[in-house]
């Protein structure tokens, strides 16, 4: 009898009851005189005793600015030393973090701040095209809850860290309430607020760490956003949960800062989308940048490339990194690969479940569990899975199912050894002529040709087949695009005859979120019309 795509990990590790306040602080207790944290533009740096400190500190100053459990509090930055105490500070006194996307303009940081009814927001004061001051004071008085904002590197601040008056909490913090609201990045519509506890996302960044062996001689390159579970999640509470440092490479990904960092700073382990590592191995000078102290490391986001993933292993002395599956609702890891795992478990599947998740595979117009090696939706059920979308049941009601199933929306395949494949999006499948294709198949078979750098398959509309398959490439040379015939001739033989890409268009970028994941959507909307632009 076939088993069904059902599997739950079990472990011999108790999960964590700890608020993360008590967390820090058994990691300050234990390791205060190692680093905690390091900002490599500015050159500051922290052990865990004086990083538990500038955590109380802020605490303090939020409870004497009338900050107190429950209330909201806005976080509108790209990658500094601020934000990282910003996260703990609120956690500490169970004030509710906010993080808002620092690509955002004015009337989407607007919708963020009522929805969640944010009081105080701390924000940085430019970035690139990014005035964060103007913008703040464009939308402020549209506000009614905001009662005061507060910008990194302005006198400001340090007037915030000035009100800290020693004083004795009075309330009691439970490891199950609300610390965060994270909005997705959804494509259509108005952002949802993912709510989690504690309890959610201490033991997440835990569990993603116990899988790649942290210890307090980790050093880990943080260049993903903390905006994002990624950076915030799986790299700070990974790294304080284990006396680990977090390093800040740049404000926002820069290839060249990145690699400076990891060899300045002596990292073990490196983060990042796999664009980011398409990105730093393009680099004309890799070769210069001393790798050599990487063991680990976590991509996630998006499937990564063989090929990629090879000169990852080989090139940047990542032997033992991760792919990690996850999102912004389940805290974020529901499956990762294991440090030992092969070259074909790291590139054809995202792993198997962590300790204490449970994950399924189902028909998703029946939620009947399939059998494994059939492709269905993705659920995962767990301590992860957040506690609603903030003020919005019934938008919570239409994903967590009364099971307290997350339904994930991607298509995946549970293998015989458990380990899963995703095959796409549901919404991602190209239906054409009736036959369901799988971009995700597609885009690694296009990984192969040699004028290939990246891709994105989607499906566009098609008078006769419904839908057709587009290529979205970036060719490796900007001046010889890749052309139709040339891609024909590659797939001849060797691809379906359906799942062959009609149309090819060459461009210089992909449209991306903040944390990496491209945007489909905006490419399908771009080329899917008969008036749509041409690539080269």
């Amino acid at each position: 009898m076939t088993a069904l795509s059902y599997a739950h990990g079990t472990s011999g590790t108790a999960l964590l009851g700890d608020t993360i306040g008590a967390n820090l602080d058994r990691a300050v207790a234990t390791w205060p005189d190692r680093e905690a944290l390091v900002d490599v533009p500015s050159g500051r740096r922290w052990t865990y005793a004086e990083f538990g400190a500038r955590v109380e500190r802020l605490a303090s100053a939020l409870l004497a600015s009338g900050v107190g459990k429950g209330d909201r509090v806005g976080i509108w930055a790209v990658n500094c030393p601020e934000w990282v105490f910003v996260q703990y500070a609120t956690a500490r006194i169970g004030a509710i973090m906010v993080n808002i996307n620092p690509a955002y303009r004015a009337h989407e940081a607007e919708y963020v701040l009522k929805q969640s009814g944010v009081r105080l927001l701390v924000a940085s004061l430019r970035h690139k095209t990014s005035d964060y001051r103007a913008m703040v004071e464009e939308i402020r008085g549209r506000c009614p809850e905001l009662r005061e904002a507060v910008h990194i590197g302005d006198p400001g601040w340090e007037a915030l860290l000035a009100r800290a008056t020693p004083a004795p909490r009075h309330e009691e913090l439970s490891c199950d309430d609300p610390i965060n609201i994270q909005y997705t990045s959804g494509t259509t519509g108005f952002p949802k607020g993912a709510t989690l506890s504690h309890h959610n996302i201490l033991n997440n960044g835990y569990f993603v760490g116990e899988s790649i062996a942290y210890s307090e001689q980790d050093r880990i390159c943080v260049p993903v956003p903390f905006y994002h579970c990624f950076g915030m999640v799986m790299g700070n509470l990974a790294a304080t949960s284990h006396g680990a440092c977090v390093v800040i490479p740049a404000p926002s990904f820069d290839p060249a800062a990145t690699l400076r960092a990891v060899q300045q700073e002596r990292c073990t382990s490196l983060y990042g989308v796999p664009t980011m590592f398409i990105a730093e191995l393009g680099l004309p000078d890799f070769a210069a940048y001393d790798l050599s102290s990487l063991r680990t490391g976590i991509m996630a986001g998006s499937p990564c490339p063989v090929e990629v993933m090879k000169r990852v292993v080989a090139e940047m002395h990542m032997k033992e990194v991760a792919i990690c599956y996850g999102m912004t609702e389940t805290s974020p890891v529901s499956l990762q690969t294991r440090m030992d795992d092969d070259l074909e478990h790291r590139t054809g599947t995202v792993g198997r479940v962590l300790p204490h998740i449970e994950v399924k595979v189902v028909d998703p117009a029946t939620g009947v569990t399939l059998p494994r090696g059939t492709a269905g939706e993705l659920c995962t059920r767990g301590y992860s899975v957040m506690l609603g979308y903030w003020n919005e049941p019934e938008k919570t009601a239409e994903v967590v199912d009364a099971g307290r199933w997350m339904h994930t929306g991607d298509l995946a395949v549970m293998r015989d050894d458990g380990y899963v494949e995703i095959v796409g999006r549901i919404k991602d499948m190209i239906i054409r002529g009736g036959e369901n294709i799988y971009p995700r198949e597609i885009e690694e078979f296009l990984y192969g040709h040699p004028k290939i750098a990246d891709v994105q398959v989607v499906g566009v509309p098609h008078e006769r087949y419904g839908e057709e398959v587009l290529a979205c490439v970036i060719p490796r040379d900007a001046a010889d695009p890749l052309t139709p015939e040339e891609l024909r001739a590659y797939c001849e033989g060797r691809l379906a005859h359906y799942k062959v890409p009609s149309r090819v268009e060459n461009l210089d970028a992909f449209p991306m979120t903040v944390s990496g994941k491209v945007r489909k959507v905006e490419l399908r909307e771009r080329y899917g019309t008969p008036d749509a632009p041409r690539g080269r």
